[in-house]
């Protein structure tokens, strides 16, 4: 978006001009490396394209951000073994793969722990100086990371090829594609369907040969891997919710200067609250509209046919739940309330 578009946003949440000027960069010259596996056009991609551009402005060009897009540095669990061992200064993972380094991440994946209508909430709780993120931050230090931000990977919701979908009910039976969470695999058993553990480059293949008839994922992500051409009908679960960290070494940032931190985390919150109020829900439209026009039949569920799910998933959520400490579940369902 052109820099004129986003002084005018940023002047609509009450930012005056005063606001958008920065004080002159007096910390030292500096290059890193942020990878991802968010493919083109899809607002993850954007959120970090942001970062890399606002870094550099508030830095006048002293700080520059290499990006690697598209998984062309490898998978989440690559990038983050990347992060912890310094060969990459920051690494993009989900929320659902950051639990194979912390389980305390895990704690996104349990079904229905948060919903669309509480995410203002949930953004405060994340965001830095909130409870949720001082927890967060010092489960990723344990492990040599250092959050930097959480990036919208948004709400996922069941699609199928063959088969309506307009109740919990409707997914009985249906091969699931799921990943390897353990959580996912649960809830897909406690949903009635038989899932199959599935890499994701694999998916679409799996859909068009039969091996699969149905998954769970986000829109945007969806549309973005072209599974819209294998898919005919989607209920909007909203099952599971998950993020896009970064990731840095810990090591490395505590090697920056207190005036490049600076610049990067206010380029981090900008950044995110850019793509969480706008290029996320435009992506979520697009993709929605493409899915309509592709003949895509979505059921946009009630909230008496969510409260169908959360009852069939609660057991998988209890399960999973008492695995995790009690003051995280907490401080999360906080921000439900």
């Amino acid at each position: 978006m052109r820099k004129t578009t986003v002084k005018l946003w940023l002047m609509g949440l009450g930012l005056g001009a005063a606001s958008l000027a920065h004080a002159a960069y007096d910390g030292p010259a500096v290059r890193f490396k942020l990878a991802h596996t968010a493919p083109p056009g899809n607002h993850i991609t954007g959120a970090y394209e942001k970062f890399a551009e606002l870094v550099k402005e508030k830095s006048d060009g002293k700080v520059v951000v290499q990006l690697f897009p598209g998984a062309v540095l490898g998978s989440d669990r690559v990038l983050i073994e990347g992060a912890q061992k310094g060969t990459l200064q920051m690494g993009v993972s989900s929320t659902p793969n950051l639990a194979n380094f912390s389980n305390q991440f895990q704690v996104f994946d349990l079904p229905y722990i948060t919903t669309p209508e509480n995410q203002q909430q949930l953004y405060a709780a994340i965001n830095p100086g909130g409870a949720l993120n001082q927890y967060l931050e010092k489960a990723a230090n344990d492990i040599g990371l250092q959050p930097i931000m959480y990036a919208e990977y948004g709400y996922r919701h069941f699609v199928s090829s063959d088969k309506p979908l307009n109740s919990a009910a409707d997914l009985e039976g249906l091969k699931m594609r799921t990943t390897d969470s353990p959580v996912e695999v649960a809830v897909a058993k406690a949903l009635n369907t038989n899932p199959a553990p599935i890499a994701w480059g694999e998916v679409y293949t799996s859909l068009q040969q039969g091996t699969i008839d149905a998954e769970g994922n986000t829109f945007p992500h969806l549309y973005g891997a072209k599974h819209h051409e294998a898919l005919k009908y989607a209920i909007t679960s909203a099952h599971n919710y998950g993020m896009q960290v970064a990731m840095a070494n810990k090591k490395w940032w505590d090697s920056l200067a207190p005036e490049t931190q600076k610049v990067i985390q206010d380029a981090a919150l900008e950044a995110v609250t850019y793509q969480r109020e706008v290029l996320y829900p435009e992506n979520e439209r697009q993709a929605r509209l493409a899915f309509e026009e592709a003949g895509i039949q979505i059921h946009d569920a009630t909230p008496e046919e969510i409260q169908t799910f959360k009852t069939l998933t609660r057991p998988v959520f209890e399960e999973f739940a008492a695995k995790l400490p009690g003051e995280l579940i907490e401080l999360v369902e906080q921000t439900q309330q």
